[in-house]
């Protein structure tokens, strides 16, 4: 295991560098890492990073780290993934200095006690929620945005006024280095530390108890993680992944969709969690869109991608591999060469695809754009909602009838109209995943299929779409519940989804909002060509699109994988982050009485012994009303 060394020179006030545990362990437990989460809980107990003074301070050191380390943060990430240096511009240090300005704009606000209404048993009294920390924090990040999916967490932590370890992904091993190495001297060495870590060492981490654990990963670290957090009852969030579907409308900007699409699906060669993974769109559509996309990839990287300096790479042989063999679903329309020596996929459109081809079992993470055709719009929705709920939607259409139709009858972590990604970029709107209840008996059934009775063949639903023929699943003799009468022909015991239905679960009303929305407009006068490449220096091209400035105050596989899933767990993930969110993740809500001493008469009613007189004067002092309703005609 690689241990972050302890820099030499002096440390700035207020700050310091952490420390990572010897590999003796601790002699009573025997975990190497006990003596580290230890030290830091003796530190959080100490009430060191409770006052505001203390967290701002940390928070303008974790500052300093990106500006003066911006030059070792490009080179790093260009060696791990080739990643072009504007994008590491865009999508790591642009949006760090967004969420750290943002948080510095309204840490005040966000630590005031909030007053909450009372009862007239505690009119003379004063109640409130007070934002606790929670203590010691871990928060785990990946591979594929190694700086700001895990310094954005970091600035939540630090904010909410807890003491974190940090293990950054081994797999992107310069930006690991760069950050055990660095980073520590810019924060306080008694309340953060980084652990570099791989599989087993962080197996060992986890055993400790910690007070909250955040997770970014994929699903099947997720319920490892899980599984460890359940063990001492840990909260957890856990920002996973999943399938984000992407329903192109007949009436929408056919370029600048396809610009807006090709741009989200190939930035970072496509290792992206809130990529759009699949298009859903008419025969109709698909025939306009395939070109306009040629042209996007064509105009973005050059007649050659592989020559394109904006163009990155998979980022390890393992992943490379996994992301080829996707390729063999479906038709290749566009792009589909490969080079496993320097780990390239070129941008690729896939046409013909089928719903139990491998690439729609699993998540891309990579530069793959499969295309399925629908018959319409609700087509598109039954298609969605039979499938695990996504950690964001998007739809394209000029039409606000269709996008409300959209946003109002399914249900996903994030949701965005007419454009792809940019609901990232503002750290107002809280960001997460959301997971899929359970159905009856734990399984995901399909009916029979209609078939030619010459050949067997599995016929075609409405749009083209062939059904899922997944192996018998053994017992459940109960009959099939009413079929979904669209595209699929799928099953989800015991909540099936009708058209001009509204999801919801029944006796608990619809779904809940979904948390995170961006409608943009599909027919803009000039496209937003500075995000777009061929990419020019970022100082004439994105200077100020995302960061505030802070004001003075502040195969047989693939039906494997799909029977695997036949019990559903919620793949995108659990709990929310960015801006006040990630203050109120890491924050515990306290609940706060403050009762005077005295007017110990006005108690009387409630002590024993019990008089049955006094009830109607204690029910009044103490239960809420029912408000009259005023409805004005």
């Amino acid at each position: 295991m690689q241990q972050p060394t302890k820099p030499s020179g002096e440390q700035p006030p207020g700050s310091g560098a952490g420390k990572a545990p010897e590999d003796n362990g601790d002699a009573m437990s025997g975990n190497p890492y006990a003596e580290l989460v230890s030290r830091l809980r003796a530190a959080w107990l100490s009430g060191k990073t409770r006052p505001m003074e203390y967290r701002l301070a940390q928070l303008e050191g974790l500052g300093r780290f990106l500006d003066e380390k911006k030059q070792d943060i490009l080179e790093a990430t260009t060696a791990d993934m080739r990643k072009p240096p504007f994008e590491v511009e865009v999508s790591e240090l642009s949006i760090c200095r967004s969420e750290l300005n943002h948080t510095l704009n309204n840490l005040g606000a966000w630590m005031k006690d909030k007053h909450v209404e009372k009862n007239w048993a505690t009119q003379l009294d004063s109640a409130f929620i007070r934002k606790d920390p929670y203590g010691v924090v871990l928060i785990i990040g990946p591979w594929n945005y190694p700086i700001n999916l895990l310094l954005v967490p970091l600035i939540g932590a630090i904010a909410a006024g807890n003491c974190v370890v940090m293990k950054p992904s081994e797999i992107t091993r310069n930006v690991e280095r760069l950050v055990a190495e660095m980073l520590p001297r810019y924060l306080d060495e008694d309340c953060f530390a980084v652990v570099t870590a791989g599989v087993e060492e962080t197996t060992r981490l986890l055993e400790n108890k910690f007070d909250y654990i955040f997770f970014t990963g994929s699903p099947s670290v997720g319920r490892i993680v899980m599984t460890a957090a359940a063990k001492h009852l840990t909260p957890v969030t856990l920002e996973l992944g999943g399938k984000n579907p992407c329903y192109v409308c007949d009436s929408c900007n056919v370029q600048n969709t396809a610009r807006r699409v090709a741009w989200g699906r190939f930035f970072n060669a496509g290792q992206t969690c809130v990529a759009p993974d699949y298009v859903l769109c008419s025969a109709e559509m698909q025939e306009k869109l395939l070109p306009a996309l040629r042209e996007a990839i064509t105009e973005f990287y050059g007649p050659n991608p592989r020559e394109s300096p904006d163009f990155g790479r998979i980022v390890g042989d393992r992943q490379f591999q996994r992301v080829q063999a996707l390729l063999h679903s479906g038709h290749t329309a566009i792009g589909g060469q490969t080079d496993a020596e320097e780990r390239y996929i070129a941008p690729t459109v896939l046409v013909e695809v089928q719903q139990d081809d491998p690439i729609m079992q699993e998540e891309i993470f990579g530069p793959i754009l499969p295309i399925l055709t629908v018959a319409s719009v609700d087509d598109a929705i039954a298609f969605i909602n039979a499938r695990e709920r996504p950690l964001v939607l998007y739809v394209f259409s000029s039409r606000k009838e269709v996008m409300k139709r959209v946003l109002e009858r399914t249900s996903s972590g994030g949701f965005c109209a007419n454009d792809t990604i940019m609901h990232m970029t503002i750290p107002s709107l809280p960001f997460g995943g959301i997971g899929m209840p359970i159905p009856r008996n734990g399984v995901l059934r399909e009916p029979p299929q209609p078939a030619e009775p010459s050949t067997g063949r599995v016929l075609p639903g409405p749009g083209g779409i062939l059904p899922r023929t997944l192996p018998a699943l053994p017992s459940p003799t109960a009959p099939y519940p009413q079929q979904v009468p669209t595209a699929l022909g799928l099953v989800l015991n015991p909540y099936p989804v009708l058209p001009g239905t509204p999801r919801a679960v029944p006796g608990t009303g619809a779904d809940p909002p979904c948390p995170q929305r961006l409608c943009r407009g599909s027919e803009l006068g000039a496209e937003p060509l500075p995000r777009c490449p061929p990419f020019l220096p970022i100082e004439s091209r994105f200077t100020a699109l995302n960061s505030p400035v802070p004001t003075p105050s502040t195969d047989s596989l693939g039906r494997y994988r799909a029977l695997k899933r036949a019990v559903p767990a919620g793949q995108s993930g659990l709990g929310r982050y960015h801006g006040r969110s990630s203050f109120e993740t890491f924050s515990h809500q306290r609940s706060t009485l403050l009762r005077g001493a005295g007017r110990e008469t006005l108690n009387t009613p409630r002590y024993p012994p019990y008089a049955p007189h006094r009830l109607p004067l204690l029910r009044a002092a103490t239960e809420t009303k029912r408000q009259a309703t005023c409805l004005l005609l």
